[in-house]
């Protein structure tokens, strides 16, 4: 499996719910730090795929979010990636609800997202394999 970043995914089989919360992103200035942090606080473990980002490792297998380190990622605001079985539409609903598309549908490896803001200006992610 493969997170909304683009990096494979350490885990069980997992069953993607349409329209759920699937993952969420944290953004952060130093990934080791984070880590570091988390696993001391709350006893996270983690996926490492690389110096700019971690999956957290949810009990059971899988993962429930990641720490992204790369420099496009707005700190301090977590990124909430929903789930999609189809993406267009799911953008078309976003759209009509009242949100506001900020990414366009992009490509990553395992899958597509867009990201859009809601009325309040919360930014989310929706992704689709």
């Amino acid at each position: 499996m493969i997170s909304p970043r683009g990096v494979r995914r350490h885990e069980a089989a997992m069953e993607h719910k349409h329209h759920t919360v699937d993952y969420l992103e944290l953004a952060v200035h130093d990934v080791a730090k984070a880590k570091g942090f988390y696993g001391k606080a709350f006893g996270w473990a983690f996926n490492d795929y690389g110096p700019e980002y971690a999956g957290i490792q949810k009990e059971g297998g899988g993962e429930v979010g990641g720490l992204n380190g790369t420099s496009d990622a707005p700190v301090g605001r977590p990124l909430l990636v929903l789930y999609s079985r189809d993406l267009e539409a799911t953008r078309v609903a976003v759209v009509q609800a009242g949100g506001s598309i900020v990414r366009e549908i992009f490509k990553f490896p395992g899958g597509r997202r867009f990201h859009f803001k809601d009325p309040s200006g919360n930014e989310c992610a929706v992704w689709s394999e």
